[in-house]
């Protein structure tokens, strides 16, 4: 990984940057970045949303995710913007049942993003376990603040947010949205193990604050 004068990233072997969670209950769930191979299934489970979660997830109706919005995700790196999905064995298949997309600031050290999980896979654990593989993941960037947006009436990512301890105001944005945002002191200590391997292989971007202790 290799940073650039206008902030972006060039990864290779995706593969390698792979954390694997315990959900409580024992299952494993596969945290990835979603590679070009997996643009067909990234549809499919965005078709799978209800339309409420799909309305959640893209800040207006729409029966899929957009094109554009799909060419953006499987660009990992360019303009420090960065897609990965959560996957779980079903019936012996890798489903992929959330995901979530990120994008680093360099200027002013933040990062931004929005994540969503499956219906059928609400309330295992999923979204505390990708919040928290996010805040790693933002960590290993740079990033002293995570923060993401969402409308006010959406009642399971507030609930998520406020569990993982985000404080929250209103969008300077628009008055419809709720901004939620939370610092983060990790950058010393990387808890994902991939992260942690990438930043002492040296070339994380600010690789003397993520040395490992």
């Amino acid at each position: 990984m290799l940073a650039e004068s206008d902030h972006r990233f060039v990864l290779s072997n995706l593969g390698r940057y792979t954390d694997v969670v315990r959900l409580k209950g024992g299952r494993s769930l596969t945290v990835r970045f979603l590679e070009p191979n997996d643009a067909d299934a990234l549809l499919s489970y965005f078709r799978s949303l209800s339309r409420q979660s799909r309305y959640n997830r893209l800040m207006g109706a729409a029966s899929e995710l957009p094109p554009s919005e799909l060419d953006k995700a499987l660009h990992i790196g360019e303009g420090s913007r960065f897609a990965v999905i959560a996957e779980m064995k079903i019936d012996g298949v890798d489903t992929i049942v959330g995901e979530s997309r990120y994008s680093y600031d360099a200027q002013t050290q933040n990062t931004e993003f929005g994540l969503s999980i499956g219906d059928a896979w609400q309330g295992q654990g999923i979204g505390t376990a990708m919040l928290s593989n996010l805040e790693c993941r933002s960590a290993a960037l740079g990033a002293l603040r995570l923060f993401g947006e969402t409308f006010r009436n959406n009642e399971q990512m507030i609930a998520l947010a406020r569990k993982a301890g985000y404080t929250f105001a209103v969008a300077p944005s628009d008055w419809r949205l709720t901004r939620f945002e939370k610092p983060l002191y990790r950058a010393a200590e990387i808890p994902c193990e991939s992260w942690k391997q990438a930043a002492m292989a040296g070339w994380m971007p600010n690789e003397a604050l993520l040395a490992a202790s």
